[in-house]
Parts: C-alpha cells; sequence; structure tokens
C-alpha cells in the first residue's frame, strides 16, 4: 500500500462514526442468554443507541418480548422478526446463534450497555458539530447569536442524554440516617439550614424558614401590582443573607432593576432617580452607601427578551458555573417561548414551566417563576387571585411547589384613602408542605418595594372591604 492509499485509509477511518460493535454483539447476546440481565440494559438503551442496523432490528425485538413477559431467546426473536419480515435482515437464525455462543455470560451487561451508550453519544455530538458547522456556513438571515443560541441547545440536550453510570435507586436505611444527621447538625448550630430566605419575617414563618433549594416558587399579580418588585426584594433580601442570584428580566432593561435596587436601599424616591435634576444634596449620601451596597450583593441580571426554555437552562448553568446560583427569577411567563415557536402557546408553557422546575432541582436552586394574572379577578368581590386566574396554561399550578398571589387594593380602587395606599396582601395558594393563609405586607410605593407589616398593626382588611362596598 502507498502512501496516498494509506492517507485516505486514515481519513476513511476518522470518519467512521464512533461504535464498538463487539460492545453491542455482547449486550444483545447476553439478554439472549440471560432475560434477566434487561434489568441491567433496559434503563440505559434504546434501539436506536445501536450503531448496525440488524443490532437495532434484535434488540428492538428482544425489549418487545421481554416487556411483553415473554421469553426471548435465539428463536422466540428469529419469530419475532421473521412476522414482521424482518428476519433475513437481522442475520437470520445462523447470526443470532453466534451472538448468544459468543458471550460466556451477562455477568457484565451494564459495563456493556454504557460502552453503546457512550458511542451513541458520540455519534450525536459529531451530528450536532456537523449541524452546527453547516448553521456557521449557511447563516442566511440569522445572526451570529441565533446560531449560538442553537449550538448551546443541542449540546445541552446532549448532555442531558450522557452516560448514567450512577445508581438512581438509594436505600431506605441509608437515607433516613443521613436525613437524621443533617437535622441533627441543623439543630445543634453546626450546618447551616439550606433553606433561601425571602426576608418577609411571616412569610418565611408560613414556609417553615423559606423556599427550599430544588422549589419552584411562582408569584402571581395582576399587571402593575408589584410581582417585579416583590421578586427583586426576595433577590435582594437573599443575596444579603449570602445567597448569590440571578433574574431574567425579560420586561424591564437591567439598568431600571438597578435603579430599583438603588431607590429601595437608600430610600431615595425612584422618580427621582429616574429624573437626576431632581435630585436634593441629601440624597447623595444614602445613595453612595446604596451603591456601594448594591454593589456587593451576589447578583447577576440578564435582561435579554424573548428567551426560550433551552437557553435559559443553558444560561443558567453557565451563571451556576461562574459565580454559584442559589435564587434565579424569570420575569415573566408570558415573555419566555418553547423551543418549537410554531407549536400551541399552551404547549410551549408546559415546557417552560416543568424545564424550570427541573432546573431547579438540577442546579439545587429556588426559581422564582413571575406569572400575569387574567383581569377576570377584578369583578369579584374577593380580588386575591386563585389559581384559575394564572394565564395561558395550568401547568404553573401542577409544576410549582409554592403558588403565592398578592393584591393592593389601593391599586385597585385608588379612591380609597386613610393610608391604604401602603396595604398590601399575599396569599399562599398552593404550598406542599405547609398550610394555606394570607398575610399583610407594606407597599412602600416611592421605593417601589415591598417590607414587612409593622408589628402590632391593626390589619385594614375588614375597613378595606368596608370601605370597597360603599364605593
Amino acid at each position: 500500500m502507498n502512501a496516498r492509499d494509506r492517507d485516505a485509509d486514515d481519513i476513511a477511518q476518522l470518519r467512521t462514526p464512533p461504535h464498538s460493535v463487539e460492545a453491542e454483539q455482547s449486550v444483545i447476546g447476553g439478554l439472549l442468554l440471560d432475560n434477566s440481565a434487561w434489568d441491567r440494559a433496559g434503563d440505559l438503551l434504546t434501539d436506536s443507541d445501536f450503531y448496525r442496523y440488524e443490532h437495532r432490528l434484535i434488540y428492538a425485538a428482544i425489549a418487545a418480548l421481554i416487556n411483553a413477559n415473554k421469553p426471548a431467546d435465539v428463536i422466540t426473536v428469529y419469530a419475532h422478526l421473521q412476522r414482521a419480515g424482518k428476519g433475513d435482515e437481522c442475520g437470520g437464525m445462523v447470526y443470532l446463534n453466534s451472538l448468544a455462543e459468543s458471550v460466556p455470560s451477562a455477568a457484565n451487561m451494564r459495563r456493556y450497555a454504557e460502552i453503546v451508550r457512550e458511542r451513541a453519544i458520540l455519534r450525536k455530538l459529531v451530528s450536532a458539530g456537523d449541524e452546527i458547522a453547516t448553521a456557521a456556513f449557511n447563516i442566511g438571515d440569522k445572526t451570529a447569536a441565533d446560531v449560538l443560541d442553537m449550538a448551546q441547545a443541542l449540546i445541552m440536550q446532549l448532555a442531558e442524554q450522557g452516560p448514567q453510570t450512577a445508581d438512581a435507586w438509594e436505600a431506605n436505611d441509608i437515607g433516613a440516617a443521613r436525613l437524621i444527621d443533617h437535622i441533627s447538625d441543623v439543630a445543634s448550630g453546626s450546618v447551616k439550614p439550606d433553606i433561601i430566605p425571602t426576608g418577609f419575617t411571616e412569610l418565611d414563618e408560613k414556609l417553615n424558614g423559606g423556599p427550599r433549594p430544588g422549589e419552584m416558587v411562582t408569584i402571581g399579580m395582576r399587571s402593575g401590582m408589584g410581582k417585579s418588585a416583590m421578586a427583586v426584594n426576595i433577590l435582594m433580601n437573599g443575596a444579603e443573607a449570602g445567597e448569590p442570584g440571578g433574574m431574567f428580566s425579560m420586561e424591564m432593561p437591567r439598568q431600571q432593576v438597578h435603579m430599583r435596587m438603588l431607590s429601595a436601599r437608600s430610600k431615595v424616591p425612584l422618580a427621582r432617580l429616574k429624573q437626576p435634576e431632581r435630585l436634593r444634596d441629601l440624597d447623595w449620601g444614602p445613595l453612595s452607601e446604596a451603591t456601594s451596597f448594591v454593589g456587593q450583593l451576589r447578583i447577576h441580571i440578564s435582561d435579554k427578551a424573548g428567551l426560550n426554555i433551552n437557553q435559559i437552562r443553558s444560561r443558567a448553568r453557565a451563571l451556576k458555573r461562574k459565580a454559584g446560583l442559589r435564587i434565579l427569577v424569570v420575569d415573566h411567563l408570558a415573555l419566555t417561548r418553547g423551543t418549537d415557536p410554531k407549536m400551541l402557546r399552551t404547549y410551549q408553557m408546559q415546557e417552560v414551566t416543568s424545564g424550570l422546575k427541573g432546573l431547579a432541582k438540577e442546579l439545587a436552586c429556588v426559581v422564582i417563576l413571575l406569572v400575569q394574572i387574567n383581569r377576570a379577578a377584578d369583578a369579584r368581590t374577593d380580588a386575591m387571585p386563585t389559581l384559575a386566574d394564572i394565564r395561558d396554561t395550568s401547568s404553573v399550578e401542577d409544576d410549582s411547589d409554592i403558588v403565592i398571589f398578592g393584591h393592593r387594593e389601593y391599586k385597585a380602587k385608588p379612591s380609597l384613602s386613610g393610608g391604604w395606599e401602603n396595604y398590601a396582601e399575599i396569599a399562599i395558594a398552593k404550598q406542599r408542605d405547609g398550610e394555606l393563609c394570607r398575610l399583610p405586607l407594606t407597599y412602600v410605593g416611592e421605593n417601589t418595594c415591598f417590607a414587612n407589616w409593622p408589628k402590632g398593626e391593626p390589619i385594614p382588611t375588614s375597613r378595606v372591604r368596608a370601605a370597597r362596598d360603599d364605593l
């Protein structure tokens, strides 16, 4: 063989998709010998993971028989393939016999299956690379950012399908012992409780200390009632307690979020920050202190609009690696998209909410999802929203661990007087492990923020309702 032929042969080998015929044969042969080995391979492999076409046919036939509680041996698998008209395509009885005879036992089935799965992931990675390269060479009317987002989504999907060698099951004795050790450590003070405080005293008390990592908390209010303000408050309160946070602000520019933070901390009215020529000399001291305080908070803000769930997950993972992440605010659901914009809006929202819940568990953080509420609540005597008022989809209720609604009567009825402009009420409408209730909060309109209701101050709900009824 001359040098040119050797080079051509080397190039051909380089372009051959990753696979292991031996591992594929060992998996199939082991299953034909011992159907109980299915428990060590069935959760890891599908027929599409096999490189050779005949192996795909045979594995699919074995899976169909075993899942139907029927024996899968050389004869039954061949008969199954024959009925489907594919007996000869798989190599016939001769090849099935050779597979069963070539494997001495199914003892190493799990490792064989892992090799097959790893090679399948590598082939998909090669395919994704080709797809990314094609998109980059033929960009059309897309931008470089569009291609980059597509590339990140493809790689992220592959990462989620990666080899799973860890045992997903945990024995009860191990889990219970680990839990009681953790409870003992927290009780003794040697370990910090794994909670994310909201900073609102009564709310945290009702939430058993605050939301836990892995939970999705939904905050729903009518437009203009302050859902973004509450989320920013929680983000700041958490960061002040040492919990790093991030916010997808798809509605407000990041400068506006920073402005709200400065106003909330300095107590300088937001209106004066928006019109700096109206600032007073006395404002600059509190603003300087607030700038220093806010600048030290471990908070990152993205104001990219119209993100889909893949982009949100990809960027959240990157933030987790870069700076840590314990609180993630998504503002808001109606501005997010599913991976396929052609899908019905309801299905896109289901994809987003289930994706965010999965992201909370994956990153061990609290996801705070903001949602818009239907106008139907305004027509009721009690205007506090309910779960039925959430726009677009019921998946919010299904996927959320905690749902909190808020209402400000003064916002709905500006003719109310006597200090009601500072009164807000929130309702815990869903909580997996706690009670449902209503709680008062103070709303400081000039700073666009919420605070604890003054201790001992009468709750004016009854008087608000009486005044409203008189209107």
